[in-house]
């Protein structure tokens, strides 16, 4: 069945004339009228009606054997020659890792919106010839081809079905672990390893892919708007700090000068006032001197004076 251009794996055994193009068979990959992709694990090769002459055993995938329907293991490749009727190449079993499609049309989201999922994994069966016969005998390619389409369904519509449309493409790498995790636990025990399982696509409605699409872009450029503000913001808070640091250390310098400004009319107020002290000290010196030599002399008129006074009265 194809979903938006990818078809849906079916897990098949064939049967073949002949053991010989095994290898060629297993490539042999076709479209049923169902519209699956048929992907050969298993081939039965016609058997022998009394005996053949000789039996190519191919030496690539597990070569499993019977005699008289009983399970004898694997054939080691090579030719046999004269092989009777009641031995038969039973079931020869791929080595190789197969890559199974498994897209799940109109699962609904929490929000019912109904989404298409492209889910590939990738499995073989091994990694001994003993798990090869567990598969075959008790799995079979049909069951295993039921059980894992059942099982990544189940799983994709539940993931699905957890969250809104606008956040399916968020849990691809979530699901792709736990879904390992899980088929693994269920088909290990019949010889069948999941190496992988990853979602490759995940398709909305055109409305609604077409809106998200333009709800993404519009939530980049608003981030990348956002970063775009931040760092302008942090641009002008580098410029202001840088500015109030000058002006701070601008300050800073000029109340240092007016500081030492200060200092030096400090000083030069007491230079002067000490010149002021030292000349009226000296003014001081000078009028008590002066006084004292006036007095000195108004004394020594005063004794002549007298003298003479003395004088003329005699």
């Amino acid at each position: 069945m194809n979903y938006q251009g990818q078809r849906h794996s079916k897990l098949v055994q064939r049967k073949i004339s002949s053991s010989t193009d095994a290898d060629r068979d297993f490539a042999k990959v076709t479209v049923n009228n169902e519209g699956f992709t048929e992907i050969p694990i298993v081939l039965i090769p016609k058997s022998p009606f009394l005996f053949s002459c000789a039996v190519n055993v191919p030496s690539g995938p597990f070569v499993l054997w019977q005699k008289w329907h009983k399970n004898m293991g694997q054939l080691p490749p090579g030719v046999i020659w004269f092989w009777p009727g009641w031995c038969r190449i039973s079931h020869i079993v791929t080595r190789a890792t197969v890559t199974y499609n498994a897209p799940t049309r109109n699962c609904p989201t929490a929000d019912n919106v109904m989404v298409n999922v492209d889910l590939s994994l990738t499995f073989r069966i091994g990694p001994d010839p003993e798990a090869a016969a567990n598969f075959i005998y008790k799995l079979g390619a049909h069951r295993f081809d039921e059980l894992i389409a059942a099982e990544t369904e189940e799983a994709i519509r539940g993931l699905v079905y957890s969250v809104t449309h606008d956040k399916v493409n968020d849990l691809r790498e979530e699901f792709a672990v736990g879904m390992l995790s899980t088929l693994n636990s269920k088909v290990v025990v019949y010889g069948v390893q999941i190496m992988n399982v990853k979602i490759t696509d995940v398709t909305l409605p055109p409305d609604l892919q077409d809106r998200l699409e333009r709800t993404t872009a519009f939530k980049t450029k608003m981030s990348e708007q956002e970063k775009s503000h931040e760092n302008r913001v942090r641009v002008l808070e580098d410029e202001a700090t840088r500015s109030v640091e000058t002006i701070k250390k601008g300050n800073a310098r000029k109340l240092q000068e007016i500081e030492a400004e200060r200092l030096r009319y400090e000083i030069e107020r007491r230079e002067m006032e000490e010149s002021a002290r030292g000349k009226a000290r000296v003014e001081e010196i000078r009028a008590m001197t002066d006084a004292d030599v006036a007095l000195k002399k108004s004394l020594g008129n005063e004794t002549t004076e007298k003298v003479m006074s003395r004088q003329d009265a005699e």
